[in-house]
């Protein structure tokens, strides 16, 4: 029987694939977790998800419900004097809401007999599972990932007591392990890394036979993916008589911005920005790619890519990976071994390093295959959600003797 649950602040998404991954691997390996999400997602590109774990899913009611929930179980005194003196005391102070989610999940995790929720990201859905950990004698864990620590928003429950709270805190790379450990020494016992996880089996190899030669970027159109300065690297690669294609697939706030800077700059012929794909769409594009470009950079309020699935995703399609070092993105490319690291806004270098991959078809292909050995070795979802489960449920049968 499995002793935890999900609180999402929505689920499932197109731009959180790796939550979707880590709870249908759960699912195979006979764990189903009931899954709790604040937010139904609306208007998002349409992607393959399993619907027996969509069906699963327990979308939270809206505010008036919630509130109404809340003075029924005060009634019936299924909240205890404290419970109910903090949602006095907190009145309609910011992020109220949190309080009576927790109220609405706490009593239901309550009747199920279930002691511990997991949430992802240091956001919305662990401020509501610190406050279930306050309400209810349940224990919360949360997985951090990158912006959510890296530049968190300014929060009464903030970062700070987040960790100091939560049983677990589990994040993606050793470069955000490091990086809480030295913030919270205090609590580094608690913090623990467990790369995000990819079943390779779904990936396509690349065949490096695309003509013109195509490089692949995918990622939301936001400053801190760099794809500025991927376009302005094709303007010099065009401006070196190369052929070839680039298309930028997501969606985000530049795309309009993006899109001018593409044809002032005359690519309109070789940058596409195709918008957002499913993913059985960016597993053929990369199928038929020459290498995957994302020239990461870090935002003014130090926001910054952590552990981007799409690069673990184009290593396991064995094309070779250009980004830069930003984040826990060196600990998936290996300079010259799995790819290459240029300078975060440095568009010349950007240019040259792709460069190389169109004149060098043969080093293409031994950093691809590289990558993919090392996606083999870190990225294996099975093996990483097991690890996850032993931590977050280590009452788990399964977690016990896996």
């Amino acid at each position: 029987m499995t002793q935890f649950a999900y609180l999402f602040e929505r689920f499932p998404s197109f731009g959180q694939t790796f939550c979707y991954r880590e709870v249908a691997e759960l699912a195979r390996q006979g764990v189903n977790s009931p899954i709790f999400a604040i937010r139904n997602p609306k208007n998002e590109p349409p992607q393959d998800w399993d619907p027996r774990i969509v069906e699963r899913v327990h979308y939270l009611p809206d505010e008036e419900q919630l509130l109404r929930e809340a003075r029924r179980a005060s009634k019936k005194g299924k909240l205890t004097g404290e419970v109910i003196a903090v949602l006095d005391e907190w009145g309609r102070r910011t992020d109220f809401l949190r309080l009576y989610q927790a109220v609405y999940v706490g009593l239901r995790l309550q009747k199920m007999g279930i002691r511990h929720v997991h949430a992802h990201f240091a956001g919305m859905a662990a401020r509501t599972a610190f406050w279930i950990g306050r309400f209810f004698p349940i224990t919360f864990s949360f997985t951090a990932h990158a912006n959510d620590i890296f530049a968190p928003r300014d929060f009464e429950i903030s970062l700070d007591r987040l960790v100091d709270a939560a049983r677990v805190v589990v994040t993606e790379t050793d470069y955000a392990e490091k990086f809480l450990r030295e913030r919270f020494p205090g609590r580094a016992d608690r913090i623990h890394r467990v790369y995000n996880g990819l079943d390779l089996a779904l990936f396509k190899r690349a065949d490096f036979s695309s003509a013109p030669q195509l490089i692949v970027a995918i990622g939301r159109l936001i400053a801190k993916k760099g794809f500025a300065d991927l376009i302005r690297a094709c303007q010099l690669l065009m401006e070196r008589g190369k052929s070839f294609r680039c298309e930028i697939i997501g969606e985000g706030p530049l795309e309009k911005e993006l899109r001018g800077q593409i044809n002032q700059l005359g690519l309109q012929d070789c940058v596409e920005l195709p918008g957002p794909k499913p993913q059985h769409e960016i597993r053929e594009y990369l199928a038929t790619a020459i290498a995957f470009v994302l020239p990461s950079v870090i935002d003014p309020d130090g926001g910054m890519d952590n552990l981007p699935t799409v690069i673990m995703e184009a290593m396991a399609a064995g094309l070779p990976v250009i980004s830069t070092a930003t984040g826990g993105i060196p600990e998936m490319v290996i300079q010259n071994e799995t790819g290459f690291l240029v300078p975060p806004g440095d568009a010349v270098a950007l240019a040259g390093a792709i460069e190389r991959q169109f004149d060098e078809i043969g080093l293409a292909e031994r950093l691809g295959e590289r990558g993919f050995q090392r996606a083999r070795e870190l990225f294996s979802i099975e093996n990483n959600v097991r690890f996850l489960l032993a931590l977050i449920d280590p009452d788990n049968t399964y977690a016990s003797n896996s």
